[in-house]
């Protein structure tokens, strides 16, 4: 374990942002971690996984820990389930690819998706129709005062849409270092009404899917309207897609007809956030190194020198417009630095 100085992040966030980190260190077991949690000469901490859902807008002063814990481990299994607990380094889509491989359903809606398995808890994540909760059992957490491991079930966790207890009251306090999940052997029930999932397949002539034709087709729709943050640096969705009641949605209807929503509840719809910022004119728009992608309007892009500054001010001026047009709140999926 050894504690650089002055590295740069821009290999360590998908939105390829080069802010600078005063210390750096990267974690490998356990013990490297207490140990880094321990030092008291650096008492600001940041925490680091896949760096795929933050933007950073300055250097930071303390200390980067970048969780490197890697592992994927079968707890137990009978014939119709298994539990797997994969350790919070691991990448999650390569943690989907090793379940798909080894005939594990539940996961494949969750295809491609960026990050590691550390941060999958923390912001419940999900793709259609799937999300991280469905198929969650519990995961290990430390302590960051006490430096001692607490286990958090699905109720201790407090799941919402995009959200969990790790954003609200224990946010900073704890750091995940495994999660378990519960998947099928036999019987998988697949979710393909979702999105183009169906007419994917229809095009992949795939008529009776299995959990990897689906894994595959949700891959072939992701490459086509996300970009790969390898190439251009992104954070992937940067907002969620706001729930509005049944009667704001009827008003929104008088003067957008083709509004798309989804029932959330009886009194309650969900609107794609994509729609309201196509519709607001921001959908392919650049400015200078940074824009809305040209496939994707909740996927804001930095096309190389882009600062975090600049990213933030877009989605400020995005959430603004689509407020003053629709009389909607979008919020960001993206954690703010």
């Amino acid at each position: 374990m050894h504690i650089k100085q002055n590295i740069s992040l821009k290999p360590y966030n998908t939105f390829g942002i080069d802010a600078l980190a005063k210390f750096f260190v990267s974690v490998s077991n356990m013990d490297e971690l207490k140990q880094v949690l321990a030092l008291k000469n650096h008492p600001n901490k940041l925490i680091l996984g896949g760096g795929s859902n933050m933007l950073l807008t300055k250097d930071f002063e303390g200390l980067v820990i970048h969780m490197n814990l890697k592992g994927i481990e079968v707890i137990s299994e009978n014939d119709d389930f298994v539990t797997v607990k994969a350790n919070a380094g691991e990448n999650w889509h390569e943690f989907v690819l090793w379940c798909i491989n080894n005939d594990f359903g539940g996961v494949e809606n969750l295809s491609l998706i960026p990050g590691n398995v550390g941060t999958a808890p923390i912001q419940n994540i999900g793709a259609y129709g799937v999300e991280l909760k469905d198929i969650f059992v519990s995961c290990e957490a430390i302590s960051i005062e006490t430096k001692t491991l607490k286990t958090f079930t699905k109720v201790d966790c407090d799941f919402g849409y995009r959200n969990s207890i790790f954003k609200q009251h224990a946010k900073g306090k704890y750091i995940l270092t495994n999660v378990t999940f519960k998947l099928s052997k036999t019987n998988h029930k697949l979710h393909v009404n979702y999105g183009a999932i169906t007419s994917q397949l229809e095009t992949m002539h795939i008529a009776h899917p299995t959990i990897q034709d689906v894994s595959k087709a949700i891959i072939a729709i992701r490459e086509s309207k996300l970009p790969n943050p390898k190439e251009i640096g992104n954070s992937g969705s940067f907002f969620k897609n706001p729930v509005i009641s049944k009667s704001s949605f009827n008003i929104l209807l008088q003067n957008f007809s083709d509004i798309p929503s989804y029932p959330v509840s009886e009194d309650e719809v969900k609107i794609p956030a994509g729609w309201l910022i196509e519709k607001a004119g921001f959908k392919g728009k650049r400015f200078g190194d940074y824009g809305v992608h040209k496939n994707q309007a909740l996927v804001l892009v930095n096309y190389g020198n882009a600062k975090g500054s600049d990213i933030l001010n877009l989605s400020t001026l995005i959430q603004k417009t689509v407020k003053r047009l629709f009389n909607i709140s979008i919020e960001a999926e993206v954690n703010i630095l």
